[in-house]
């Protein structure tokens, strides 16, 4: 999709507001068995003991805190978070650096909260050092994890690129304070089916062809195994948990939005047999890792649509029964986020949409 933003996140490949909540520089440490042991997430992250480091969007953690305030102890110079607190959000937080954010007034009792990482920053690594109570309160133990659990795989139309913009004209600056994957189709339908999710997508990049063909050494499958997309060679530790049911891969608009431009090594021909055969790949790289049971839903749109739709029917044909293709329906979206990519109102549709397609799946839920 063209984007100054989506440039910059190719490049880079080669202060809190609202609700009158108040900062402080530092606070008491959380538990000293370690913030994974506070905190569930279902997230992409290192866990280095006293903090968890993640690069993905929509990255969130989940704890419980009696008292009548709570601390987020968050280490980012580069993305937005929205705090929510017994299921309101109460603070977002823009790029807040080493900090310790307090939400305080809370009624005195048990409250569950949530922090929630809003954009794509993949030059940056993002750190959380958990929550923590004020004097007198307590962390308590941690929410336990969902029994279904949804991976999405996509570009800046999945990480929620600019869906919260009111202009379709944005500087670098507006795409970042606007987009946020908490609002994207993907999170929308994971919570409508209750499910733990995880949004690995990557904006400007393609199955083997990014953005206007920029930085042609990488494509979005450099990237898939790292938890920490800006260390070359991270690759994420599953502790386990992690047992996607289903796995929703939405690839192929940067692939071929954008004129092949002089110079690229590719034609028309050549760049949609490459793609083709790269997804072909990947999908089984995704069913390797996950197995049988899990479903592989490929979705398809626009220009890449059918060459999805027949990698899917070769699969189909070679015996794989969990892979299905979604042909997804734009009708009716107004593509008024920045630079003509899904507004908010749009991932509201899709979400619709596609939480209606799975109702009439087989998944093994």
């Amino acid at each position: 999709m063209p984007s100054p933003w989506s440039r910059m996140l190719l490049a880079s490949a080669a202060s809190v507001v609202l609700l009158g909540t108040t900062t402080q520089a530092a606070a008491a440490a959380p538990d000293a068995k370690g913030v994974s042991a506070t905190v569930h997430t279902a997230g992409r992250v290192q866990d280095a003991g006293d903090v968890l480091r993640y690069s993905w969007p929509g990255v969130y953690f989940e704890g419980r805190v009696r008292g009548t305030a709570v601390g987020v102890v968050l280490d980012d110079p580069a993305a937005d978070y929205d705090v929510q607190v017994d299921g309101a959000t109460v603070a977002t937080l823009v790029a807040p650096g080493s900090t310790t954010h307090w939400i305080r007034g809370l009624r005195d009792g048990a409250h569950t909260v949530r922090l929630v990482k809003r954009n794509d920053t993949p030059w940056s690594t993002s750190s959380f050092g958990g929550f923590v109570a004020a004097p007198g309160g307590a962390v308590l133990a941690r929410p336990a994890a969902r029994s279904r659990q949804i991976e999405f795989i996509g570009d800046s139309l999945t990480a929620g690129y600019g869906n919260l913009s009111s202009s379709r004209d944005c500087t670098d600056e507006q795409v970042k304070r606007t987009t946020n994957a908490d609002v994207s189709y993907g999170a929308l339908t994971a919570r409508r089916l209750h499910a733990d999710y995880q949004v690995n997508a990557y904006s400007g990049q393609g199955m083997v062809r990014n953005y206007n063909g920029g930085s042609p050494e990488v494509n979005y499958r450099t990237f898939y195994d790292r938890a920490l997309l800006n260390v070359p060679g991270d690759v994420w530790q599953n502790p386990g948990t992690w047992r996607p049911q289903l796995v929703v891969v939405h690839l192929g608009t940067n692939d071929f939005s954008t004129p092949i431009t002089p110079g690229e090594p590719w034609t028309d021909e050549s760049l949609a047999a490459a793609y083709r055969g790269a997804y072909a790949g990947f999908l089984e790289k995704l069913r390797t890792r996950h197995g049988p049971g899990t479903t592989l839903l490929a979705v398809g749109a626009g220009s890449f649509a059918g060459h999805v739709e027949q990698v899917v029917r070769e699969r189909v044909a070679a015996g794989d029964r969990r892979v299905r293709f979604w042909r997804l329906d734009d009708t009716g979206l107004d593509l008024a986020g920045c630079h003509w990519h899904y507004s908010a109102r749009d991932h509201r549709l899709l979400a619709d949409r596609l939480t209606a397609h799975l109702a009439d799946l087989p998944i093994r839920w």
